[in-house]
């Protein structure tokens, strides 16, 4: 790997939160660089989520320091690190069910073009471009299905639409939350395969997971939380998956200490 690309593209650097008497976060840091995996581990209540809400603008941090590309970076809120190039899938997708598949895509940035004196919606070119994503990603929809509501897609096709709206405007990071919880064991495949895609096309990509055989099967890096600190970071090369629950619980629970 050469010294460019190995230049992290997303820092965090000594995060901390408190919420009320309660330490969400306690100097947590970690750092991505462009076309890499990073899983992020913990039981429920570590603290991900947290992170992830302060990583995409949603919190703000106590103590500590975000950085882009190598500098400083202040998040007023979701937009600000959209325009920044961060977009963030959680899992209930934000897709409007009754909408179609280039409506999902331009949510709230439709194009215009003239016509008879007004600016109307272009939805053939929504459609085109929902068209283009999908290949983009080596998605199939039939194109009966990408005309009508989304609702009426399957999980992993969803799935695919909230990655490809990511892509479309540009994502450099995407931050996903626990993706394949949801599908079945096909879909899970697909949406494993769509992650390598992004990780081929430079786009970093922060995977949270419960499921140890998608981040063993997809991640060049874990970090684990635990109670709200870094409990360790390994290479997914370097570790196993009974380390990783080590770290997530604790050498005592582990060790089936009461």
């Amino acid at each position: 790997m050469s010294d460019a690309a190995a230049t992290p593209i997303l820092e965090a650097r000594d995060i901390s939160i408190r919420f009320g008497g309660v330490e969400a976060l306690k100097r947590v840091s970690l750092q991505l660089t462009p076309g890499e995996v990073l899983a992020l581990a913990g039981d429920n209540g570590a603290g991900k989520s947290t992170l992830i809400k302060i990583l995409s603008g949603v919190y703000h941090a106590d103590a500590g320091e975000l950085r882009f590309d190598g500098r400083t970076m202040q998040l007023r809120d979701p937009q600000d690190a959209r325009e920044q190039g961060i977009e963030t899938i959680y899992q209930d997708l934000a897709l409007a069910d009754n909408l179609d598949v280039g409506s999902n895509i331009f949510l709230g940035r439709e194009p215009t073009r003239p016509k008879l004196g007004f600016r109307v919606i272009d939805r053939p070119r929504m459609a085109q471009v929902a068209r283009e994503v999908l290949e983009r990603l080596d998605i199939v929809i039939p194109q009966r299905k990408l005309t009508g509501p989304v609702k009426m897609l399957s999980g992993g096709q969803r799935q695919a639409i909230a990655i490809g709206r990511a892509i479309y405007w540009n994502a450099r990071v995407l931050i996903m939350d626990e993706p394949t919880a949801a599908l079945g064991v096909p879909e899970q495949r697909k949406v494993m395969a769509l992650i390598g895609s992004l990780k081929a096309q430079g786009v970093a990509v922060i995977l949270i997971s419960h499921n140890l055989h998608d981040i063993f099967a997809v991640s060049d890096r874990v970090v684990v939380l635990r109670r709200g600190e870094v409990a360790g970071e390994r290479r997914i090369e370097q570790t196993s998956g009974d380390e990783i629950v080590r770290l997530m619980v604790g050498d005592t629970y582990a060790n089936g200490a009461r």
